[in-house]
């Protein structure tokens, strides 16, 4: 027994002397553990509140939209926007906005939010559909130039023939006959066979002179003289 309480005692004297040694190092790994631990779950914590705050105001500016009522949207897509933008709601808050403010005429007010999309949101497919929606109210004004560099970007596969479409939109309101009627071409290449859309595009294309035969193509690209050459007869096209 004596022998028993010597070892036991030894071990214990080496503990201490072991946490004398190491015990203030243990202590501040737990104490470093224990706050991570905490800032996560605040962290956490923060991000919900701020989701839900945000979804509010969301919903607000989707009456508004449904209402298609600008005026209502203006209050919670502001607040989206400068306290919430961080979130998955600002950027969707903004792309709803800019669709009210653009119907009611406000093309420099839709811009200003569309390019906050750009310039903010984390989502591919949000920045895309801002480009694209730039791109239209650039088309009204006339700012044909600008608005092709808007749409040259990489963009997703599923967006490429809606944004080869608008392209084809832009060439032919700037005069670029050949051009617009390439561009249609390749959205209806790209749009799925069963779509609905092909007819609208296949339409606009025929109003040009229809499809481009491969010299014409030729002579339309970048650098050639003849982009703005008039179309060919329906006739010799469809040949």
């Amino acid at each position: 027994m004596a022998v028993y309480d010597l070892e036991e005692q030894e071990k214990i004297e080496d503990l201490k002397a072991w946490w004398a040694a190491y015990g203030k190092y243990v202590s501040a790994a737990v104490v470093s553990v224990a706050l991570v631990v905490i800032g996560m779950q605040g962290w956490r914590w923060y991000q919900s509140t701020q989701a839900e705050k945000a979804s509010v105001l969301y919903q607000a500016v989707s009456q508004a939209a449904r209402a298609n009522d600008a005026a209502k949207a203006k209050e919670p897509a502001t607040q989206l926007v400068e306290r919430f933008g961080a979130t998955a709601y600002g950027p969707r808050g903004a792309l709803l906005y800019a669709k009210l403010l653009y119907d009611a005429g406000d093309k420099t007010g839709a811009k200003a939010q569309l390019q906050w999309v750009l310039d903010h949101a984390g989502e591919d497919e949000l920045k895309t559909v801002a480009r694209f929606r730039i791109a239209q109210i650039l088309l009204d004004e006339k700012q044909y130039d600008q608005a092709l560099k808007t749409l040259d970007a990489k963009t997703d596969e599923a967006f490429s023939a809606v944004y080869s479409d608008l392209k084809g939109d832009i060439l032919a309101a700037a005069g670029k006959t050949i051009d617009a009627r390439v561009a249609y071409q390749d959205s209806l290449a790209k749009l799925d066979p069963k779509s609905t859309y092909r007819a609208f595009v296949q339409a606009k294309l025929d109003a040009l002179g229809g499809p481009v035969s491969a010299t014409a193509e030729a002579i339309a690209a970048p650098g050639a003289a003849a982009g703005t050459a008039a179309p060919s007869a329906p006739a010799a096209a469809a040949k």
